[in-house]
């Protein structure tokens, strides 16, 4: 009788699912292993075989293989690798790579197929050694251990179709695939691809190993119906030579952010008494790239929304792009980048799954509203510290989370002004001569016949050129592309517009900002303050997004409503006169923001 603590049959059988999210990720696994072995030449081979079904056939995926030109193994190498939790880097001098666990190769396998077959060789192919492993072996315990590789001439098939074969390599077959969600060879390929060009584009880019990929007809080899190489895939998009469609597969999408300096933070973690750098970077879209309708639904729109979120990448190989950081209904999340690097010294700390496809301890820290956390002056310190006491492993991350979090916000802020300055656009090539703007001009060329004077009605003595570069220079500095302000600031001259909105990110309590620039009034609406998520976004979004004829008016004219009632706030500032009168007046918009910021908070 059998009386291990967990019979080896039923350990294997409760395996096969162990959390690879599809094929893609469990390929992935042997290529990393080829990768962290030197090869320079990995290829994914898929054959596919013709069936009959009822009145027609249908082509189904029966094998796959991943070959590579490595060190190849022998033959006491070659057995650990077929070990559960076994492998020669389990010892942590040696987790400097992107292998470490010693579950790749088996536990990969057996979530996607019945039987793996391994063939390595060194010194030629007259060399290989084989073995293999047989879920339907182990179920009857037939086989109870790797058995011992043997020498064994690689097939015909795989010669055939395979391309680098070096004096030494790997070749892995899976065989049964009876946990395939893919069933064609092309759509295996296609997905392969986008993950597999993610999660290796530091190696592809660098040259440091080619990743070809190919179809062909099981019985007739010859006939290869898919052979291409793999594309690095940017998340970031700021690489040329991807897979982004065109226009931006040879130009970068995104720009950094932050500038050069700032592009790429370092944080040091201290773990085991070593001090560990963990780099994080981050990447805006390109107004050019957002500029024209509905750019979400072109080609490249669709690259970046199956790339939204955060990138975790350990050894210069992405673990998983974490989507918990992006929000699934805000569409503008596909427009930026973020990206967190860390070594493989640090797993423990990340929370590094054993398949190398998640690490939950950075991932759980998305669901955690750390500005909440740190109000009433409580400090990103103090709470480290709770943290620490209460012995959360996730302490040390604190920091990185929370500028992850605050450096996404404005990232999204950032791309909400671009929207709205695509927008303007979009009204100055079809002007409303019914506009808030235009209703608010005409009410005051009123009151300045009636004699009522406002501070900013000097300026529009100014030549035009020079009221335009002033208030172009203002909308400029509150973070508006340059092309955007520029064409507003024409067209609030050439209009005779009093008015000009903008929307940035203001260091104020207040809701709105007031400035007289160029003759006409400049204001900034405060896009922190929670009355412009409740309020301004809400009104727009809706008013153009709504099908109902009906509702899409009344919003419409709900959104005018509130610029006009700031227009009236804004002009009655700009007519007191210098002294108690105006400070009081500023000071009472201040007030009023911050009373309504506490009305509207949910969290006060």
């Amino acid at each position: 009788m059998n009386f291990s603590i967990v019979p080896a049959h039923l350990a294997v059988k409760a395996m096969r699912d162990n959390g690879y999210k599809n094929a893609a990720y469990a390929i992935a696994e042997l290529m990393d292993n080829a990768i962290q072995a030197g090869a320079k030449n990995v290829e994914l081979l898929c054959a596919e075989q013709t069936t009959p079904l009822a009145q027609r056939t249908r082509r189904r995926v029966h094998q796959i293989a991943v070959l590579d030109d490595a060190s190849g193994m022998d033959k006491d190498t070659l057995r650990i690798a077929l070990q559960f939790g076994n492998g020669t880097r389990l010892e942590e001098a040696n987790q400097t790579g992107i292998g470490r666990f010693g579950m790749g190769l088996p536990a990969s396998s057996i979530s996607q197929c019945q039987k793996v077959e391994v063939w390595s060789w060194q010194g030629g192919l007259a060399n290989a050694i084989y073995t293999y492993l047989d879920l339907g072996e182990i179920a009857s315990q037939k086989l109870t251990e790797v058995p011992e590789p043997i020498a064994k001439a690689i097939p015909k098939l795989w010669k055939k179709v395979g391309n680098e074969w070096g004096e030494s390599g790997t070749l892995v077959v899976w065989s049964i695939l009876d946990r395939l969600m893919w069933k064609t060879a092309a759509t295996i390929i296609d997905n392969s691809e986008f993950v597999i060009g993610r999660m290796y584009r530091r190696f592809l880019k660098k040259d440091q190993v080619r990743i070809r990929m190919a179809a062909f007809d099981i019985d007739r080899p010859e006939n290869v119906t898919v052979d291409e190489w793999a594309k690095p895939n940017d998340p970031g998009y700021l690489s040329t030579g991807t897979s982004t469609p065109a226009p931006w597969d040879e130009r970068p999408m995104f720009e950094k952010w932050g500038g050069e300096d700032g592009y790429e933070v370092t944080h040091k973690i201290e773990f085991r008494s070593q001090q560990h750098p963990v780099k994080i970077r981050y990447s805006v879209a390109k107004e050019e790239a957002r500029q024209g309708t509905n750019p979400g639904s072109r080609d490249y729109g669709k690259h970046a929304a199956k790339n939204e979120g955060l990138s975790v990448v350990r050894a210069g190989r992405e673990l998983e792009l974490d989507d918990g950081w992006a929000d699934p209904s805000e569409a503008r999340d596909r427009w930026w980048g973020i990206e967190v690097e860390f070594p493989p010294a640090l797993d423990e700390i990340f929370g590094v799954t054993n398949n190398k496809q998640h690490a939950h301890g950075l991932s759980e820290l998305a669901k955690l509203d750390l500005d909440n956390l740190l109000k009433d002056g409580r400090s990103l310190g103090e709470l480290r510290e709770q943290l620490d006491d209460d012995e959360d492993p996730r302490a040390p991350l604190i920091e990185i989370a929370h500028q992850i979090q605050k450096t996404r916000n404005v990232l999204r802020r950032l791309l909400r002004a671009q929207t709205a300055s695509e927008d303007r656009r979009d009204r100055t090539r079809h002007p409303d001569p019914n506009s808030p703007e235009s209703r608010a001009t005409e009410i005051t060329r009123h009151r300045q016949e009636e004699g009522h004077e406002g501070q900013s009605d000097a300026g529009e003595q100014l030549p035009a050129d020079q009221r335009q570069s002033q208030i172009e220079g203002e909308l400029t500095s509150l973070g508006m592309p340059a092309a955007a302000a520029k064409e507003l600031a024409a067209t609030t001259v050439s209009d005779g517009l009093k008015y000009v909105f903008a929307e940035a990110d203001l260091e104020s309590m207040a809701f709105f900002s007031v400035k007289q620039r160029g003759g006409s009034i400049i204001i900034t609406l405060n896009t922190s303050h929670p009355a412009f998520g409740s309020l301004v976004e809400v009104l727009e979004k809706d008013a153009t997004g709504e099908d109902d004829a009906s509702l899409r008016e009344r919003l419409t004219t709900a959104a005018g409503g509130l610029k006009l009632v700031l227009m009236a706030w804004a002009r009655y500032e700009d007519e007191q006169p210098d002294g108690p009168r105006r400070n009081q007046a500023q000071e009472t918009r201040a007030d009023w923001g911050r009373l309504a910021r506490q009305f509207l908070n949910k969290d006060s």
